[in-house]
């Protein structure tokens, strides 16, 4: 959906393992590889069986070679295009780890807390309208050093919740016309303080909010049940209208097992959201039943900037046919008479 190319500059300002910047990279390749040059390998299980998708299809190991990357946007993606920011360090091992045995030759990986103000002296490029697109999935919850958030930051937002000051802090590394997908908690969407509208407002009237997606609360289980939804935004401009869509499946169980099934909205997902602006212009396709729907700023604006989904999603109920009172005691009457019968039975068996 954000749809990197080969002269972007990527990042995650809470990067972990790498997950998005590697993810980003195998999306390039995909993009940037000839048809010709495209290999497939069918794949087997142990006892030389073929693996089957959840639709009987047989699964293939495909592997993209780049073939379309010229030398100068190979340069660019092995040193410049990615780059990573973590406070823990055993996570930015990994992720360089990750990132290099992808392919990357020196992904710009770094020790560092990004909310603090130490970032923008040590890294002023990444820092601050330095960015294309940024993926990320920020802490919800954490320590805090109030007095260490940069100040710039805290302009934007004044509070001590770190969801909030990721999404100020993405804003700000973001270029004027850079985009942003970010994961949030439900709370950051509908929040009453000063703080939680003052963020929404920023992101609707100093911003393009082009999406906001609703995710069920198991996608990250077994780790956290918390619900989420993800903001797509670009730097710069204002917002018109948002585009809302309601993800019930994702392809896998919202257990702890997570286990797949044939359930899976995301294939729609990216579909709809490229065919968003078209769905928008003809209004009468606005059907707020649906999964996919758009809401006017003035709606918004209204509703206190109010991002949440059931704020705005119509839900249709429908009549429930029952059976007549009399009936219904009478198929009780019935039903107790046969456990009578039953226990009377079991007693002479006794």
């Amino acid at each position: 959906m954000m749809d990197p190319d080969k002269n972007s500059r990527i990042c995650d300002p809470s990067t972990g393992t790498g997950g998005f910047l590697s993810v980003s990279y195998e999306y390039l390749l995909e993009k940037y590889t000839s048809t010709d040059a495209i290999e497939r390998e069918p794949l087997f299980d142990i006892d030389g069986k073929p693996l089957l998708d959840n639709n009987g299809n047989q699964l293939e190991n495909v592997l993209y070679s780049g073939d379309l990357i010229d030398e100068d946007a190979r340069k660019h993606i092995d040193t410049d295009m990615f780059h990573g920011f973590d406070f823990d360090a055993t996570m930015l091992r990994v992720a360089a780890m990750n990132l290099v045995m992808h392919g990357i030759k020196q992904p710009d990986i770094h020790y560092q807390d990004t909310l603090s103000q130490s970032f923008i002296e040590r890294f002023p490029n990444e820092a601050k309208d330095g960015m294309d697109i940024i993926l990320a999935n920020p802490p919800f919850k954490g320590k805090l050093d109030e007095e260490d958030v940069c100040p710039e930051v805290l302009r934007k937002v004044k509070t001590k919740k770190t969801e909030l000051l990721f999404v100020a802090l993405i804003e700000r590394m973001l270029r004027v016309g850079g985009r942003s997908a970010t994961i949030v908690p439900d709370g950051v969407l509908f929040g009453s303080s000063k703080a939680h509208q003052q963020l929404r407002q920023l992101l609707v009237d100093n911003n393009q909010l082009e999406a906001v997606i609703s995710l069920p609360s198991g996608v990250f289980k077994p780790y956290a049940g918390v619900s989420t939804a993800i903001l797509i935004f670009t730097k710069g401009g204002t917002t018109d209208h948002v585009w809302f869509y309601d993800v019930q499946a994702d392809g896998f169980s919202l257990d702890d097992k997570r286990a797949p099934i044939k359930e899976n909205d995301l294939p729609d997902l990216v579909a709809q959201f490229k065919a968003r602006d078209k769905a928008v212009a003809e209004t009468e396709a606005n059907d707020k039943t649906q999964k996919a729907f758009w809401v006017s700023k003035e709606d918004i604006t209204s509703n206190k900037y109010d991002l949440s989904i059931n704020r705005y999603k119509e839900v249709v109920y429908e009549e429930e046919q029952y059976d007549p009172p009399k009936e219904i005691l009478g198929k009780l009457v019935s039903l107790e008479n046969e456990i009578l019968a039953d226990l009377k039975a079991l007693e002479e068996m006794l």
